[in-house]
């Protein structure tokens, strides 16, 4: 679906909603405003429903957003704002269901003219606050790599790859959305909003007060209830990821790999570096003529390039590493019957730095005569040294240390008493604390490192399981929900 299509579908709604208002409420006072009240109000709830399927999706584009923020402003006049980015990404997932919640009720509101003057400020507040992210996102993509966003000198042509937050997250995985369109969405939704603001005393009103407020308390209660399942009890129920149950992530991977080797570039935009003036030529004429355009007096600023005949997805950057550094991608992809994956996009544990005594020994060697008049070579201690040295223990998170000894190893043991093998991935963690952490688990799997935000990707748990066959994701499961390995043999006929 693309946005066109719901934005249609949205209004069609509206429209319903339009004509039944105006036969239950014959008086209400503007069809303009009852139709606007009816539009952004379902478009807020479907907008919040995607997101709230998925509340870690939007924490985690919450964190992008942070973390860009933090790198923007330092450096500059605003330097003092940097160090509250890291702060606000601790909490980045209650930002994300308040904010899930408050989209949801907001639209609910809209649409039953609940405190009109109240709603009218809030849907323009946030409207706004949409605003200045896309539009942040988008002007990025004005911004050359390793210029900063406020060295507006350095400024140049649009890329869509210099953009640091490539998909807003407007509605969470159901559709990626390009910047440049979510921010002039957010913008045609300025004029609802302050059209609300003016003449919200001509919104319609349904139910009786008692009832609004009844309805928007047991709307917010069950919308929490709702999020917490999607993420903190289980994995969301829809799954609109490339990495959802049945995808055939080893044939989608090689399309995709395929896709982007057949990509041609048709032209070049290059940029005078004294007059600054800019010109496109084919590649055909560039290849003959590129010494027409010497480096010293231009600069390549862009390629134009065929789309690919299949649209990149995350699945193009499934790349697993052993812990060894050695390619492990296909261990998943193109292992022959079941596998099982434990992910883990982030190991729960510090590093503390110690202190421990070794002992340095100094060794001599000495020739003897033996008996038989041969010569015999003796290596003997000459002196034992005492020193400090400093060395780095992992401290491992206890409640997620259980969910591997106690969730996570009866279960992979059950299987490999079938003969499947397991493969734990975790994402910033090198190869010593992963070895430590077998150490303390002693799960007996194979462990190999990957992106982090790839691993979110592949499953909203952490640790998550995920069950594949021939390069296919068979199942997943949160690690709450985890049911026993019997159980999963007997479902998928695993002998």
């Amino acid at each position: 679906m693309t946005i066109y299509t719901l934005v249609l579908y949205i209004a069609i709604v509206a429209v319903v909603l339009t004509v039944g208002v105006g036969f239950w409420k014959k008086r209400h006072k503007n069809w303009l405003m009852t139709y606007l009240q009816n539009f952004t109000g379902a478009l807020f709830i479907f907008s919040g429903w995607v997101k709230a399927v998925d509340p870690l999706g939007t924490a985690y584009k919450l964190e992008q957003y942070f973390a860009e923020f933090e790198l923007t402003f330092e450096g500059t006049w605003f330097s003092f704002l940097s160090p509250l980015f890291p702060w606000l990404a601790e909490y980045a997932v209650g930002f994300s269901i308040f904010m899930i919640v408050f989209e949801i009720v907001l639209g609910i509101m809209l649409i039953m003219g609940m405190r009109t003057k109240f709603t009218s400020w809030a849907f323009l507040l946030l409207v706004g606050f949409f605003t200045f992210l896309t539009g942040f996102t988008f002007l990025t993509g004005y911004v050359p790599s390793g210029s900063n966003f406020f060295s507006f000198s350095e400024w140049g042509a649009y890329k869509e790859t210099n953009m640091r937050v490539t998909d807003c997250g407007c509605f969470g995985d159901f559709i990626k959305l390009e910047p440049r369109t979510s921010f002039f969405k957010d913008v045609f939704l300025l004029f609802p909003a302050f059209y609300f603001v003016f003449k919200h005393k001509d919104m319609h009103q349904l139910f009786t007060e008692k009832i609004r407020n009844g309805i928007a308390i047991v709307s917010t209660v069950g919308l929490l209830v709702y999020c917490f399942s999607n993420y903190a009890w289980d994995i969301p129920h829809a799954d609109f990821r490339p990495f959802k149950k049945g995808a055939d992530v080893a044939t989608q991977y090689d399309a995709e790999v395929q896709a982007m080797a057949n990509v041609r570039i048709t032209a070049w935009k290059l940029k005078n570096k004294e007059s600054g003036k800019v010109v496109e030529l084919s590649n055909e004429v560039y290849m003959k003529e590129f010494k027409n355009y010497p480096k010293a007096e231009w600069e390549v600023i862009d390629q134009v390039q065929t789309e690919p005949e299949v649209a990149k997805t995350k699945i193009s950057d499934f790349e697993i590493e052993t812990l060894d550094g050695d390619y492990g991608t296909d261990e998943f992809l193109r292992s022959q019957g079941y596998k099982i994956m434990i992910v883990s996009h982030k190991v729960k544990g510090d590093a503390v730095k110690k202190m421990r005594t070794v002992i340095d020994t100094t060794y001599q060697i000495d020739t003897t005569l033996q008996d038989d008049g041969t010569m015999k070579v003796v290596r003997s201690i000459k002196d034992t040294q005492e020193r400090a040295e400093d060395y780095y223990d992992y401290e491992w998170d206890e409640s997620w240390q259980k969910d591997y000894t106690e969730i996570v190893k009866p279960f992979i043991s059950a299987a490999a008493q079938q003969n499947i093998v397991t493969g734990v991935v975790a994402g910033g963690a090198s190869p010593e604390m992963l070895n430590d952490l077998e150490g303390e688990v002693g799960l007996g799997a194979t462990y190999y490192m990957a992106d982090d935000i790839l691993l979110k990707t592949i499953v909203r748990s952490n640790p998550g399981v995920v069950l594949w066959k021939d390069g296919t994701i068979i199942d997943k499961w949160h690690k709450k929900k985890l049911p026993e390995w019997s159980e999963v043999a007997n479902r998928y006929k695993i002998n």
